[in-house]
């Protein structure tokens, strides 16, 4: 395993199973759990004895641990970020230590995983740090993510900017719920929105997405906002973006028609293919389901309020 990353998370063991569902979704392998929550009946189960080594038995039974192994080519920052922000929107407490890599490593040069980038029809994603690239008479986004979630590099990202740019109309107001870096909104800007707001409860996350706006131009019609939507939101809009986790869309999907116009469009993403049915069964009591795209292992659903 030379060279490559190993991210280690501390999770109350309550949390061990949805923080393990989170953390595939950084990368489909490579996740070892440790748990000991159970360990006498574990043994029992899997070797039929009932002696076990007594280090084992002096375990903290109230933490487990998700172990990620990433890549040399997979960014340490980018995976640190989104599963800081997943787990902040499902209200798991975690620490993160990094092994087999030197913090100031990645820190400064994590920089190198991230290239220009073409996405949809129009958009070309291009990091804030780029100066000699061809953008081809597409749109240009410049992004930083600092250490917030969100660089297009994702298929969570990337089927949510293209369900965008195709239910995009001129003049639309957009709410982007869990927006990270502001990717979504900022491009959805870009490409045709009269007004965007972006809100995260990471305090962090929202910082950069008023910066990348900034970037990008779009600052006096780009509001970023930290807390619950339901809490610091006002308003209804055109299109609703939720790139967050399925268990938050099922949870959110009951309320947030409230911020909809009546013809609005909700598009989520970040559902991990194996959940897409459960998180469309839930979602269909509110919305009628009007398209999905699914790529590499995900699904990103489009959707309409029911009309009653």
């Amino acid at each position: 395993m030379n060279n490559w990353t190993e991210i280690k998370i501390a999770v109350n063991s309550a949390d061990i199973d949805r923080a393990g569902d989170i953390a595939n979704m950084v990368v489909p392998y490579g996740i070892y759990i440790e748990d000991y929550t159970n360990l006498e009946q574990t043994v029992e189960d899997i070797a039929h004895i009932d002696l076990i080594d007594e280090e084992l038995l002096q375990k903290d039974r109230s933490l487990a641990y998700v172990h990620i192994y990433l890549e040399p080519d997979v960014s340490p920052a980018e995976a640190l970020a989104f599963l800081s922000e997943r787990y902040g929107a499902e209200g798991i407490k975690h620490s993160v230590e990094l092994l087999d890599c030197a913090e100031e490593d990645w820190r400064n040069n994590w920089k190198k995983y991230f290239h220009p980038l073409p996405v949809g029809r129009s958009l070309m994603i291009v990091p804030s740090w780029y100066e000699n690239y061809d953008a081809g008479g597409r749109t240009v986004l410049n992004i930083d993510p600092g250490l917030a979630f969100g660089t297009g590099s994702h298929e969570t990202t990337r089927l949510c900017l293209e369900m965008c740019e195709k239910y995009m109309r001129p003049g639309a107001e957009v709410l982007d719920v869990g927006c990270g870096s502001g990717i979504l909104s900022i491009a959805a800007l870009l490409i045709g929105a009269s007004r965007a707001v972006g809100v995260d409860i990471d305090k962090k996350a929202v910082e950069t997405a008023a910066e990348n706006a900034a970037v990008n131009g779009v600052a006096d019609r780009y509001t970023a906002v930290c807390g619950s939507f339901t809490d610091k939101v006002e308003g209804k809009y055109d299109i609703v973006l939720a790139n967050i986790v399925a268990d938050a869309i099922m949870f959110l999907s009951s309320g947030v028609g409230g911020f909809m116009k009546d013809d609005a469009v909700y598009i989520m993403s970040g559902i991990i293919d194996s959940r897409a049915d459960e998180v469309r069964q839930s979602v269909s009591k509110y919305f009628d389901v009007i398209e999905e795209h699914l790529e590499n292992g995900w699904a990103c659903f489009a959707a309409k309020k029911k009309v009653s």
